[in-house]
């Protein structure tokens, strides 16, 4: 199975979820052009809007690596129960900086049949950075 390593990162990110509230454990890795895998889980607030994905806290760490090259993004792993796709935050932050990345997702209950899918395609026609015009006053 491709990206082996990338799987068993995020399912063991999974394990450090912190979800008190709907008990929806997700963990993410992702894999940089380097070769480095930066894994996150999510975090749940009982102010549920204040919660961060696994995909996010990943993405943010990844980010703000100390390493500026770490910002090529190859692939994403995210685990959770039914292999859950991004939500909507997730889909436009991985569309802004990992544009390219494959999106690998796991069922965490059977996770040897992973679906393959890609940022492009999760979120076709993404708004993004180079939509911004800065010339305009708006």
């Amino acid at each position: 199975m491709p990206h082996t390593k990338l799987i068993q990162s995020a399912l063991a990110a999974r394990e450090q979820s912190v979800a008190p509230y709907s008990k929806f454990n997700v963990g993410a890795a992702l894999l940089t052009a380097r070769g480095e895998i930066i894994c996150g889980a999510n975090v749940e607030s009982a102010s549920y809007g204040l919660s961060c994905c696994a995909e996010r806290v990943a993405l943010f760490k990844a980010l703000t690596h100390e390493s500026k090259k770490q910002r090529d993004f190859i692939a994403i792993a995210i685990a959770s129960p039914g292999g859950a796709a991004p939500c909507g935050a997730c889909r436009q932050l991985l569309a802004e900086y990992a544009s390219e990345a494959e999106v690998i997702l796991i069922n965490s209950r059977s996770p040897d049949t992973p679906t393959i899918t890609s940022t492009a395609a999760l979120l076709p026609n993404a708004f993004t950075g180079q939509d911004l015009d800065p010339a305009s006053n708006c």
